[in-house]
């Protein structure tokens, strides 16, 4: 059984920067895309960013291009999200996630595996 244990999230201000880092075990991390999303209060989870499994491949939500960046290291079973230039409507809490397709999907249900979710917070 896969399990993503996510860390990193808190406080920080607009325009700061903050990095979650998803931690894999179980299964072989290699052979799933991984992705971020987020989830608001009365909201569906949104798709912030996927990486394939090479990590050659990557996509991003509109709502966060060009200011965050997801990146992983195979050997480590880790992912990782870099986010910049934070704004108040990127707080949510976020959530790791693993597919078993090759490419990330950008649809919640695709996704065979999630994490617990960290809270991030952006004060204005």
């Amino acid at each position: 059984q896969v399990q993503l244990v996510e860390s990193g999230g808190g406080l920080v201000q607009a325009g700061g920067s903050l990095g979650l880092t998803c931690a894999a075990s179980g299964g072989t991390f290699s052979d799933k895309a991984m992705g971020w999303f987020r989830r608001t209060p009365g909201k569906e989870r949104e798709f912030v960013v996927g990486i394939s499994r090479s990590g050659a491949t990557k996509r991003y939500g509109e709502s966060v291009q060009g200011r965050f960046t997801i990146s992983r290291d195979n050997a480590k079973n880790m992912v990782y999200l870099q986010m910049n230039s934070l704004k108040p409507e990127d707080t949510a809490v976020y959530y790791c996630g693993g597919s078993l397709n090759s490419v990330p999907p950008q649809s919640a249900p695709d996704f065979d595996f999630w994490g617990q979710g960290i809270q991030v917070t952006v004060s204005s």
